[in-house]
C-alpha cells in the first residue's frame, strides 16, 4: 500500500491533486446550482407575481397598438404604407428586428447550449447556436422560395413559359438581349408597333437602342421623354408582369415567415419572465419586451398591410401575434411551481429554439425588410427618404442592442 501512494505521488503532477480537488468541487457546486430553479437574493414570489400581471397587460397593450397602426391606418394619408412615414417608421423597426436577432436571440441561444448545467459533450464541443442560426435562416429561405411559388401558381400570376418570348435562339443575345427579329403572322415584325417603333425584349437592348437610362427614367415617374429618341408615346412594363401584384405575393409569404419568427421566440420569452421569481430580473424585462413588442408588432402590421389580406385573416394574425408572450407569461406562472429552467432539458429547448428564432429574424430583417426597402426605385430616387431611414434603422437597432444591459 505504501508503494502505491509513493508510486502516485511520484507519477502525479505536484498540482494535480489541488486541481482535482477544485474539479470536484466546482462540480458539485454546479450541480446544487442546477438543481435548484432559482436561487436569488431578490427573489419574492409575492412581488414577482404582481410584475408579471403588469407585464401581461403592458405587453399586450404595446403588441396591439403596435400592430394596429398601420393595419387601421392604411386607408389614413400619412399612415399609408406607400407613404414616407411608414417608410421610416418600417426602418427604424426592421433595426429593432435584426438587433432582436442578433444581440438577443443568439446570445442567449449560445448561453443556454453552453450552460455549465449540460453535460460537455456534445455542447460544449461545437458552436450549436451558430449552426442551429445557420440552419433556419437557409431553412426560411427554402420556404421563402417555396411559398411564393405556391401563391403565384395559387393566384394564377405564374406566367407560362411561352409568354416569356425570345426571338431567335442564338446564344449571341444572351448577353446583350438583343435577338434576331422573326416575322408575325401579319407582316410585322414581333415587338414592332403600328407607329414604326421597336420594343426589344430586355432592358439593356431597350435602353441601347433608346438612348436612354431606364433608372434616371424610374425616378422621373415615366418612360418617355422629348428628346430622348422615342417616338412613340406609351409606357413599357419589363418582365412581362405586373409588378404589383408579384410584390403582394411576396407580402403574403414574408409576413407568415415573420410572424411564425416571432411568435417562436415569444413563447421562449414569456414562458422564461413567467418562471422568474425574482422582481430584479421582471422589472427591467416589462420595459424592455414592451418597446420590443411594440416595434416588432408595428412591422408585421406593415408586412400584412401590404399584403392586403381580408380583414378578417389580417386580425386573426394580429390576435395570434399580441397573445403570444401574454400567453407564455401566463403558461409559466402556472408551471413555475416545478419548472426548473437550469434543467437540461429547459436549456437544450430554449437554446435551440433562440437560435433559431435569431436564424429567421435576420434573415427576415436583412432580406424581406430592410434589402426589400433599401434596394427599391423608391429609395433610391429620394435623398432624402434614404438619409432618414438610415438614420432610423441603425437609430432603432442601436436602441434595441442597448436594452441587452437590461434584459
Amino acid at each position: 500500500m505504501l508503494f502505491l501512494e509513493d508510486l502516485w505521488l511520484f507519477l502525479a503532477p505536484p498540482y494535480f491533486p489541488h486541481k482535482l480537488s477544485e474539479s470536484l468541487s466546482h462540480y458539485m457546486a454546479t450541480s446544487a446550482a442546477c438543481e435548484t430553479a432559482e436561487s436569488d437574493s431578490c427573489r419574492d414570489e409575492s412581488a414577482a407575481l404582481n410584475l408579471k400581471f403588469v407585464a401581461i397587460a403592458s405587453i399586450l397593450l404595446a403588441g396591439v397598438v403596435g400592430i394596429a397602426i398601420p393595419l387601421i391606418g392604411k386607408n389614413r394619408r400619412f399612415l399609408r404604407a406607400d407613404g414616407s412615414l411608414f417608410v421610416g417608421a418600417k426602418a427604424f423597426a426592421a433595426g429593432v428586428i435584426l438587433a432582436t436577432g442578433f444581440v438577443h436571440m443568439l446570445s442567449g441561444g449560445s448561453a443556454a447550449l453552453n450552460s455549465p448545467c449540460l453535460p460537455e459533450f456534445p455542447w460544449s464541443k461545437f458552436p450549436f447556436s451558430g449552426f442551429f442560426a445557420m440552419m433556419a435562416s437557409l431553412a426560411t429561405l427554402l420556404v421563402d422560395f417555396v411559398g411564393t411559388q405556391y401563391y403565384e401558381r395559387k393566384q394564377g400570376l405564374a406566367r407560362p413559359s411561352e409568354a416569356q418570348v425570345r426571338v431567335g435562339s442564338d446564344d449571341s443575345g444572351l448577353e446583350t438581349g438583343i435577338f434576331p427579329a422573326q416575322k408575325e403572322g401579319n407582316g410585322m415584325i414581333f415587338g414592332e408597333e403600328e407607329g414604326g417603333g421597336m420594343h426589344i425584349v430586355g432592358m439593356h437592348a431597350h435602353a441601347a437602342h433608346h438612348g436612354h437610362s431606364h433608372a434616371q427614367d424610374a425616378c422621373d415617374g415615366h418612360v418617355a421623354e422629348p428628346g430622348l429618341g422615342h417616338d412613340h408615346g406609351h409606357g413599357h412594363s419589363h418582365g412581362f408582369g405586373d409588378d404589383d401584384e408579384d410584390d403582394g405575393v411576396r407580402h403574403v409569404v414574408v409576413s407568415q415567415i415573420l410572424e411564425l419568427g416571432i411568435v417562436s421566440h415569444s413563447v421562449i420569452i414569456g414562458l422564461s419572465l413567467g418562471v422568474s421569481q425574482s422582481p430584479c430580473t421582471i422589472r427591467p424585462l416589462v420595459a424592455a419586451l414592451s418597446f420590443h413588442q411594440f416595434f416588432e408588432g408595428f412591422a408585421l402590421g406593415g408586412c400584412i398591410s401590404q399584403a392586403q389580406f381580408r380583414n378578417r385573416s389580417a386580425a386573426i394574425m394580429a390576435c395570434f401575434f399580441a397573445i403570444t408572450t401574454p400567453l407564455g407569461i401566463g403558461v409559466g406562472i402556472g408551471v413555475s411551481s416545478f419548472y426548473n429552467p437550469n434543467s437540461p432539458g429547459a436549456l437544450v429547448t430554449e437554446g435551440i429554439l433562440d437560435s433559431m428564432s435569431a436564424g429567421i429574424l435576420v434573415y427576415m430583417a436583412l432580406v424581406d425588410l430592410i434589402a426589400a426597402d433599401f434596394l427599391s426605385k423608391r429609395m433610391s430616387c429620394n435623398f432624402r427618404l434614404q438619409i432618414v431611414s438610415y438614420c432610423l434603422l441603425f437609430l432603432g437597432a442601436g436602441m434595441m442592442s442597448s436594452l441587452a444591459i437590461w434584459a
